[in-house]
């Protein structure tokens, strides 16, 4: 536990990635397969997550983020785009997906179909929006955690615009919303940012025991 603690004490935010350090393919792979695993409401799993290697698209994705270096210097930058709306295909995909993999029957799941259409179908869009927005960054959260233990820095990103994400991405006609954005490297040694005092309240200050 101590080296958990440790390693979150080491990460933050970073603002400047060494574009000359590679994160290795066989350590991508790990951090997608955490991204894969996380835990999401109903198992639903309400987004999709891309990696954006290619040079031309990065630089036209930095434009988009008003110019932050991040995303043409890290070694991948990773977009969590979620579904803003779904329908009664996003529950049954699910549902065959469960059947295929427990080897149940359509009726041994009917219940648990109906309690999630009867509970999500009839909501708003943009509380459908919200929900599978909520759902993407559970994945940022986790993807953050396992790179920080795996020693690879990340910077989780909100300042972009997008609606042009979504179009350079092509995101928009394929039902999907870019949520947030991860960068994912190693720092630069002139990253004055490692440098600062992490700060965070106390525990006394945010926690309550009852």
């Amino acid at each position: 536990m101590n080296s958990i603690l440790e390693k979150l004490n080491w990460r933050y935010a970073t603002k400047k990635f060494d574009s000359s350090k590679k994160v290795s393919k066989e350590n991508l792979e790990t951090l997608l397969d955490a991204a894969r695993l996380t835990a999401s409401s109903y198992g639903l799993q309400p987004y999709e997550i891309y990696v954006i290697e290619d040079a031309d698209t990065r630089t036209k994705l930095r434009a988009a983020s008003y110019d932050q270096s991040q995303i043409t210097d890290a070694s991948y930058v990773i977009v969590l785009a979620n579904k803003p709306t779904f329908g009664d295909t996003m529950i049954d995909d699910y549902i065959n997906n469960i059947m295929k993999i427990r080897g149940l029957s359509k009726e041994d799941l009917e219940g648990f179909s109906q309690t999630m259409k009867s509970t999500l179908l009839d909501l708003p869009d943009a509380y459908k929006n919200t929900w599978t927005s909520n759902q993407a960054y559970i994945v940022l959260g986790n993807l953050m955690t396992i790179a920080a233990e795996m020693e690879i820095d990340t910077c989780p990103m909100e300042g972009f615009d997008k609606a042009q994400y979504n179009e350079i991405l092509g995101l928009t006609d394929k039902g999907l919303n870019a949520a947030v954005v991860l960068a994912v490297g190693y720092r630069s040694a002139e990253d004055d940012t490692q440098n600062h005092a992490k700060v965070r309240y106390s525990k006394e200050q945010i926690i309550t025991h009852i």
